[in-house]
């Protein structure tokens, strides 16, 4: 294998598994790191589970022109990973939207002049769901954007919308991964993903109760090989694909999944979704959890099964092996 594939975000959880993924399968790894100082633990990160000879990192920032030019160069694949994920209301909304959305079109825009054949970009089903009902979405479905659907679903729909409006009758080829919950073990990243941090907190017995919420999940290490297949797969470009279990599974489910495995301090209480709207008046991360309460997709994701492939790990797995991580 000697094609050189661009990863942003290879500091991040997802991030840090695609690219040891892509060394496992032995391309060539260039990610982007905003600051050296994250380089070399993201490097010892994936030297436990990869052969990093072939890791190089690039200085480049989302918000900055400097640097990208440099990094594509060589390029066959683009993995764009990098995306704010704060489930947190912020006060200002472009403080997420601003970057994922700008950042998107930056690392799109060198991609083109670079020559690059294909760009792999990490989406999310919050692009497809928002803003519906309860029921059943494909890959056609989008975000309601006139809904009060959180500058967190904002971001994730206007970047991706973004992404298809900027290779639009261009060559380079576009296929979009759109991950539901993502769950299983940090490679050394640090708690910086909304499921992490909500599990870390359950098990720690920091959040006193369960909401009511309910999404398609999925386990990062196959969030990480669907990213990896669509680099080369006949039939991916120009396709999203839904990265997330059919039907959704509730946090309830993933709370009696930790006690059982013996963390006793997970909550058994389920949080009244009237009681978090009224919380989410002051308190910005219950505002942020509004727009998922009581909301059941479920998925049409026949297509990441019949084109990449999909061998779904159990879920069960990853909420223990998640868990475990954190508690190490």
């Amino acid at each position: 294998m000697n094609e050189r594939v661009l990863i942003t975000g290879v500091t991040g959880y997802i991030g840090q598994h695609c690219a040891a993924e892509l060394l496992k399968q032995g391309y060539e790894v260039v990610g982007t790191i905003r600051s050296r100082v994250k380089a070399e633990a993201t490097r010892a990160a994936l030297a436990k589970v990869a052969q990093v000879d072939r890791l190089s990192f690039v200085e480049a920032d989302l918000l900055s022109d400097a640097g990208w030019d440099q990094a594509m160069k060589g390029c066959t694949f683009v993995m764009h990973v990098a995306s704010p994920f704060i489930l947190a209301e912020p006060k200002d909304e472009n403080e997420l939207i601003k970057p994922a959305v700008e950042g998107t079109k930056r690392v799109i825009q060198a991609a083109k002049g670079a020559g690059v054949k294909r760009f792999v970009l990490t989406s999310s089903t919050v692009a497809i769901m928002g803003g519906h009902a309860s029921g059943r979405y494909g890959p056609d479905t989008w975000t309601d954007m006139s809904a009060p659907v959180g500058a967190y679903m904002k971001s994730k729909t206007l970047a991706e919308r973004a992404a298809w409006e900027a290779v639009s009758g261009g060559k380079m080829e576009l296929t979009v991964i759109n991950p539901g919950g993502v769950f299983g073990p940090s490679l050394g990243a640090k708690l910086e993903g909304q499921n992490l941090e909500m599990i870390a907190r359950m098990i720690a017995g920091k959040l006193p109760m369960i909401p009511d919420v309910g999404m398609g999940m999925i386990d990062v290490r196959d969030v990480a090989l669907l990213h990896v297949r669509a680099l080369t797969a006949t039939g991916a470009a120009g396709k999203r694909f839904i990265a997330a279990s059919a039907d959704p599974v509730e946090m309830g489910t993933v709370a009696d999944i930790l006690r059982s495995a013996g963390y006793t301090k997970v909550p058994t209480l389920r949080a009244p979704s009237f009681l978090l709207k009224i919380m989410g008046l002051v308190d910005r991360e219950a505002r942020g959890m509004v727009p998922f309460l009581g909301k059941k997709a479920s998925f049409d994701n026949r297509a990441t099964f019949e084109v990449l492939g999909w061998k779904p790990s159990p879920l069960e797995t990853s909420f223990r092996e998640m868990a475990a991580a954190i508690a190490k």
